[in-house]
């Protein structure tokens, strides 16, 4: 059996926020988020996380996620006393691991994890360390003179010599949990902090015969952890720059793979090309030879092959066919589904509509609850009037119409194939098919006018 105790119940006093520290977000979710998701790719018995600072908003935002309990540290008294605190809601039997993970260190990989748990198995306690140039702020790493483990101090404990060990303690362990309940008995508060420290387990392990094992991580920054607004930038460019490289290693062209920002999933077919700026949220899918300009922001969208995605446009929730174009400067909000060789362009704002094959909306206009066909031209200044101050209608376009510029659609209304709206029309019943429709007041020159003049 598999337990996974994520320790969540920090204040973060140097994040200067009332927020607690693990809701802050690394690539747009809670950095606890982060470590949630990989932690059940594990596929434990159990998890449980040590609630204390914010714990309502901590519950609140994972009472969603499946096979969770919490437990709540009144007092943060140190790890080990959290840990303590998680006993009660664990899997004890004798074959039975427990794996230690910290919400503020959101992002250790899936095979790191597998790592530590093969190598805790092998001998009944491992733990995550790396070697740093500068070990400042971490535990370092004790061996005896025949490499194998012996402790962990602490750094406001370590002598000078031990300060200049390279090798630290990341803090997280996996550990025998049947052994594990002794071992947490065992350990004291004499310390500079008068806190019960978790990494006291391996000097007691060490004490019973147990070897301790070890596992390090592939890349430094899966165990970086998030203590002041700094060092959350710092690991979101790192994060942002290591998704970056997975694309371009499954072929992906970015423009610059510094200035990129994906805050969910991006699935990528072949080459896609992404310019500077573009932020990704949710889950995205880019179809073969999509081309995303510069500064777009896409979030919940599919993407067609061939699709080619124009400067500063939003998508969001939509469905872009094949060889489509969009933008610069569209919206495509929530419900928009268009279909192959669709035009839409700059100022184009489009909702919860359906566009044909080959339809075209090339510049400033409003498309709200309609219902479009193939062929359509919708010229510049059209809009669906879709919004009666209570209720929305939609407005239905069948195939091959042309509406002129400046229209207005009173929805509900239907305009048949075929027919042709002239421009400046306010429509208000149904056009007929093969027609032309068009309202619109005599135009009239007043002869003897003349225009004011400034008076000052």
């Amino acid at each position: 059996m598999l337990n996974i105790v994520i320790l969540a119940a920090g204040q973060g006093k140097r994040m200067q926020s009332d927020l607690p520290k693990v809701l802050h977000p690394i690539a747009g979710q809670p950095m606890i988020s982060h470590l949630l998701a990989t932690s059940q790719q594990l596929q434990p018995d159990r998890i449980v996380v040590v609630v204390g600072h914010g714990a309502d908003a901590v519950k609140a935002s994972l009472k969603a996620a499946d096979n969770v309990t919490f437990v709540t540290q009144q007092e943060q008294l140190g790890t080990g006393h959290a840990v303590q605190q998680a006993l009660p809601q664990l899997a004890l039997a004798e074959n039975s691991t427990t794996i230690v993970l910290y919400g503020d260190v959101p992002l250790v990989q899936l095979d790191t994890l597998k790592r530590l748990l093969e190598a805790a198995e092998a001998k009944g306690l491992a733990i995550l360390t790396e070697q740093l140039d500068n070990p400042h702020g971490y535990g370092r790493i004790l061996r005896n003179a025949h490499k194998q483990i012996i402790g962990i101090v602490e750094e406001k404990d370590a002598t000078p010599e031990q300060q200049r060990i390279t090798e630290v303690n990341t803090g997280l362990m996996a550990v025998d949990s049947h052994r594990l309940t002794g071992w947490l008995a065992g350990i004291s508060n004499d310390n500079a902090q008068k806190e019960y420290y978790l990494t006291d387990l391996i000097a007691l392990a060490v004490a019973d015969g147990i070897a301790v094992q070890f596992a390090q991580p592939h890349a430094a920054w899966e165990t970086l952890g998030v203590n002041s607004r700094r060092q959350q930038a710092q690991l979101e460019r790192l994060w942002q720059q290591e998704q970056a490289y997975r694309l371009m290693d499954k072929g992906v062209t970015l423009a610059d793979p510094e200035r990129l920002d994906i805050r969910g999933s991006l699935q990528c077919g072949a080459d896609v090309y992404i310019d500077v700026g573009c932020v990704f949220e949710g889950n995205v899918v880019l179809g073969d030879g999509v081309v995303i300009g510069p500064h777009c922001v896409v979030r919940e969208a599919e993407i067609l092959s061939g699709a080619q995605i124009k400067a500063f446009s939003h998508i969001e929730k939509a469905v872009i066919g094949e060889q489509a174009l969009i933008g610069p400067y569209a919206r495509l909000r929530p419900g928009t589904h268009l279909g192959s060789s669709v035009h839409v362009g700059n100022f184009v704002e489009v909702k919860n509509s359906a566009l044909g094959e080959a339809s075209k909306a090339n510049h400033l206009a409003y498309i709200g609850d309609a219902e479009i066909g193939k062929r359509v031209n919708i010229g510049a200044g059209t809009i669906t009037c879709n919004y009666d101050g209570a209720n929305k209608h939609q407005t239905v376009i069948e195939d091959d119409v042309f509406i002129g510029s400046d229209s207005q659609l009173v929805a509900p209304v239907t305009i048949e194939q075929g027919a042709t709206i002239g421009a400046g029309t306010t429509l208000t019943q149904d056009a007929p098919q093969g027609r032309l429709t068009l309202s619109r007041s005599e135009q009239k020159t007043i002869f003897g006018w003349t225009r004011p003049k400034n008076q000052s």
